[in-house]
């Protein structure tokens, strides 16, 4: 459960709002919302080699693992038409976040004069990533 702090809670309804007011809308392919959001993750590879499976019993996999570095996943969903997509990058900067939006406009959104982007606060997920990340006449 979240617990907005006092002192934030001006702010935070405010944006609550917004979006509240961005999911009311009704579905519009010449203006899609998307929402992205992005979660680090752990890769992992097995130490011993799985038991197979036996009638009635799942092939079995140890407790045991070796870590094996971490990667970042984007996933950017276009709910009210059923589209997703899923990126996965080494880092999770704010340049790889302006990347990722550019590529999915470039790539995935290149029809559309405009899109309407969801996703939290986090400190790399800000206009000013995209100033960062790209020279003048390459910016969004």
């Amino acid at each position: 459960m979240y617990v907005i702090p006092p002192e934030k809670s001006a702010e935070f309804v405010s944006n609550m709002e917004d979006v509240l007011e961005i999911y009311h809308r009704p579905y519009d392919p010449n203006c899609p919302v998307i929402c992205m959001d992005e979660q680090p993750i752990q890769l992992v590879k097995e130490t011993r080699l799985p038991l197979p499976a036996k009638p009635g019993q799942p092939e079995a996999h140890d407790y045991e693992y070796e870590r094996n570095g971490t990667a970042n996943i984007f996933m950017f969903t276009e709910p009210l038409s059923g589209w997703r997509k899923t990126v996965v990058s080494e880092r999770r900067t704010s340049v790889d976040w302006a990347t990722e939006i550019k590529n999915l406009l470039d790539n995935d959104y290149a029809d559309n004069d405009k899109v309407i982007l969801v996703c939290d606060q986090l400190n790399t997920h800000k206009l000013a990533s995209l100033y960062e990340a790209f020279e003048q006449g390459e910016r969004i």
